[in-house]
């Protein structure tokens, strides 16, 4: 009940107002996340793989980024078997920082993912709001960022992705 209140109220907030952007080192930010969520996932018996982050400078409001993550893994995570797989990549190019999470579950059927990003949008979930993709998705876009999933075949496994414009 608590999580489905704090998703109506994120969800609610005005899109004017911006979130409070900090020069972060990456990989100081993600590290300490990584390991705490892939201990807290690890009890599902699902397990977290990711590389060490790059040293490169984002610009994040920290509380907000970390509530996408969550969001992204736990998705990745119920739509699991018991000893499925979830993969963190960061690819760094010139000007952006793109995320990937990706996950050893179904997969998700493309008349699926045209629509994943709308709010209410629960394709048969028996719990939650509807709302935490599209959150993710004002997160994401309130950081100068843009969000996706990739094309799946069924069985596949799915890949979603997301932006962070390179800081000063």
């Amino acid at each position: 009940m608590t999580n489905m209140l704090q998703e109506l109220i994120e969800f609610t907030k005005p899109s004017g107002q911006r979130p409070d952007l900090q020069p972060t080192p990456f990989a100081d930010f993600m590290q300490p996340l990584a390991e705490e969520i892939r201990d807290e996932i690890a009890v599902r018996h699902v397990e977290l793989r990711f590389d060490p982050p790059p040293q490169v400078l984002v610009r994040i409001d920290p509380r907000r980024l970390s509530r996408l993550f969550y969001n992204l893994v736990n998705n990745a995570v119920d739509e699991l078997p018991d000893g499925g797989g979830v993969t963190l990549r960061y690819l760094p190019a010139a000007t952006e920082l793109r995320l990937e999470i990706e996950d050893t579950g179904r997969g998700i059927a493309p008349e699926i993912a045209a629509s994943l990003f709308q709010p209410f949008a629960t394709h048969g979930k028996k719990h939650g709001t509807g709302l935490g993709l599209t959150i993710c998705r004002k997160i994401v876009e309130d950081h100068g960022g843009k969000i996706g999933v990739a094309p799946s075949a069924p069985g596949k496994g799915a890949l979603f992705y997301f932006t962070l414009p390179l800081g000063d």
